[in-house]
């Protein structure tokens, strides 16, 4: 789950990190009554949108005024903005943030992650901002300094000072900015946060350091720890989404419309993705990625069937299981005849099974009376499907 700009500066401020004063608007008049209320000399107005580059795209503007303020909030919101990280879609502006400009004597960059390569939790810090349009820079120049975190009774220890000193400006405060460092791996640990980034963190005249942007990227699958925070993903995400691909959320089933004519069903995002490898290798066009979780029934699995069924472009299904502990083949064959016999739509079926009750799976498959093909492996079953689909299109 990404986390607009506002909230999480929100959740930080609530952990004793500095933020910029501020107020979110969905309107333009809203955004000027704001900045009226807070009664700065300088504002900037930002677009809530889940991607960065946003200066550099218009995304940001600032105002000497209330009446500037709701001008700027106007020409941005209802609108797509387009960022190097949004594509040439853009993404839609329903909120802007309206916040008080801070004046940094320094600006530098802090940020704490999960680092998957390794398995560990890290702190990254560096005396100058990243540049988004240039990610790899910073890292090229050996300015950015790494700091691996371990958790002890639910609280992240490590040498917060030692990093603090080397990106600290000279003038400032280490053992404050060290402070701050440690409430970010906190913060990061308490609200099960896989990324929070402060780029940049501006060091003020007062020796304060400030959040002048946040982002943070929650766990999904911890959501249900955090109600509030799952309460706002629902309803972010019931703007900008895809009605479909929310639908087949909530059924436990992570599901993406493509442009193919191959409907795939596959339980596991990494086995999915090596499906859509296998096929795009031989020539074939998926209509779709979508990965079954381990928590969906028979008939959310139906469900996700109905998606691929429903699909006109689709001439054959390639259904790529492989049963484990929590997930066995024949509870997503049971699901896939449900949704067949409903529809009433018969396509060509290429199926791999393996691993739990796969052999008890093709039985079932059998015994509701659908005909399929059976690869021998991912590579041949991808072979297979399509072949299939180009003796339907001939």
């Amino acid at each position: 789950m990404h986390v607009h700009e506002f909230l999480a500066k929100e959740l930080l401020a609530r952990r004793g990190v500095s933020i910029a004063s501020g107020r979110v608007a969905e309107s333009a008049e809203e955004a000027e009554k704001a900045a009226r209320a807070m009664a700065h000399d300088q504002y900037a107005v930002k677009a809530q949108v889940h991607a960065g580059d946003r200066l550099a795209s218009g995304g940001v503007r600032f105002a000497g005024s209330p009446a500037e303020v709701g001008a700027a909030a106007a020409e941005m919101l209802g609108r797509p903005l387009v960022t190097r990280q949004t594509g040439p879609r853009g993404e839609m502006v329903r909120w802007v943030y309206v916040e008080e400009v801070v004046t940094a004597q320094t600006n530098l960059y802090v940020a704490v992650a999960v680092d998957r390569a390794v398995g560990e939790i890290v702190v990254l810090g560096s005396r100058s901002t990243v540049d988004e349009s240039e990610p790899n820079a910073i890292q090229e120049r050996g300015e950015l300094h790494r700091l691996p975190v371990r958790i002890f009774d639910s609280q992240g220890t490590a040498g917060f000072t030692a990093l603090a000193r080397q990106i600290a400006p000279a003038e400032a405060d280490a053992d404050k900015l060290a402070e701050l460092l440690q409430l970010l791996a906190n913060s990061l640990i308490e609200l099960d946060a896989t990324l929070i980034e402060i780029n940049p963190l501006a060091f003020t005249a007062d020796g304060e350091f400030v959040a002048i942007d946040a982002k943070m990227t929650i766990d999904d699958n911890a959501l249900f720890r955090h109600p509030d925070l799952a309460a706002v993903r629902e309803a972010d995400a019931g703007l900008d989404s895809d009605p479909t691909e929310l639908m087949a959320d909530r059924r436990h089933i992570n599901y993406i419309a493509l442009d193919g004519d191959i409907g795939v069903v596959v339980n596991g995002a990494g086995l999915a993705l090596a499906t859509l490898d296998s096929l795009v290798d031989v020539g074939g066009r998926p209509a779709n990625f979508m990965d079954v979780r381990t928590t969906a029934t028979s008939l959310d699995i139906a469900f996700a069937f109905d998606l691929v069924l429903a699909n006109p472009a689709v001439r054959a299904v390639f259904l790529n299981v492989h049963g484990g502990g929590m997930q066995r083949c024949d509870t997503i064959v049971e699901g896939m005849a449900v949704a067949m016999r409903r529809s009433g739509r018969i396509l060509p079926l290429v199926v791999r099974l393996a691993g739990n009750n796969a052999e008890f799976a093709r039985d079932r498959l059998k015994t509701f009376g659908i005909s399929f093909v059976e690869g021998a492996s991912i590579a041949d079953a991808a072979q297979r499907v399509v072949q299939v689909v180009s003796k339907e299109v001939a």
